[in-house]
């Protein structure tokens, strides 16, 4: 279906608002994905904060130029389904190599974080990046160690004077 000119600019507007927000981009070939695979890859988009959408390249490359995606710029040829990450960046890596398992037509073709493109192959380190809870969780364990080794050290240091004292508080009783 062709699009006429406010047609293509509100897409373009659409895109560049999204990628200005965007942690990062995975653009994968779709060709020969099913409508029943495409469904199903939206909606779990949906779910976990990717924003999934098939556009053309010229829109795609207007709409990415002016943010951290511009890098993308030339490496956009072919059909290409685009994965943006709004919370946090392993989300689009997650999906597209996840559908990519069960779905041979599905290949990752562009990869690009904090404004560097990077090799499709990196759409596996995006996605074994951690999630938003995990990544807080792994930040709460690392806050927590120096008060548990400070504790640790004290109690330490406490059995150590501790058994001097047990045996001298009796005679400090007995006195």
């Amino acid at each position: 279906m062709a699009l006429n000119l406010s047609q293509k600019q509100e897409v373009v507007a659409e895109l560049a608002e999204i990628a200005a927000k965007a942690h990062s981009l995975v653009a994968a070939e779709y060709a020969g994905t099913t409508v029943e695979q495409m469904t199903a890859m939206r909606k779990k988009a949906r779910e976990s904060g990717v924003f999934l959408k098939v556009v053309k390249n010229t829109l795609a490359s207007r709409a990415v130029g002016g943010t951290g995606f511009e890098v993308v710029k030339d490496a956009l040829t072919g059909p290409l389904l685009y994965a943006f990450s709004m919370e946090e960046p392993g989300a689009a890596g997650r999906l597209i190599k996840e559908f990519a398992k069960t779905n041979e037509k599905l290949k990752p073709r562009v990869v690009s974080v904090e404004g560097k493109l990077l090799p499709a192959a990196h759409v596996d380190v995006l996605a074994s990046l951690p999630t938003r809870e995990e990544a807080l969780a792994m930040l709460a364990r690392v806050l927590a160690e120096p008060a548990a080794m400070f504790a640790r050290a004290v109690k330490a240091v406490a059995d150590k004077q501790g058994g001097g004292e047990t045996e001298a508080a009796p005679a400090a009783a007995e006195a």
